[in-house]
């Protein structure tokens, strides 16, 4: 049992620190602008949006339009 606690204080001391690895945390529920269009029943064109469908927002940097 002791070889646990023993094993188990270095974890404990790992992920009790907060510097520069807090971000990955917050980067594990960031949605990509591409996944929010796909979400909302869009697509990324690199071509001008389809007949009947509007301009809602960019994926890809900008290079792309999310049509919906």
């Amino acid at each position: 049992m002791r070889l646990f606690h023993i094993l188990l204080l270095p974890l404990c001391l790992l992920l009790a620190q907060v510097g520069p690895g807090a971000g990955l945390i917050t980067s594990l529920f960031y949605r990509t602008p591409e996944y929010k269009c796909a979400k909302s029943g869009g697509t990324c064109n690199f071509s001008p949006c389809p007949l009947y469908t509007k301009h809602m927002g960019y994926c890809y940097s900008g290079k792309a339009k999310c049509c919906i």
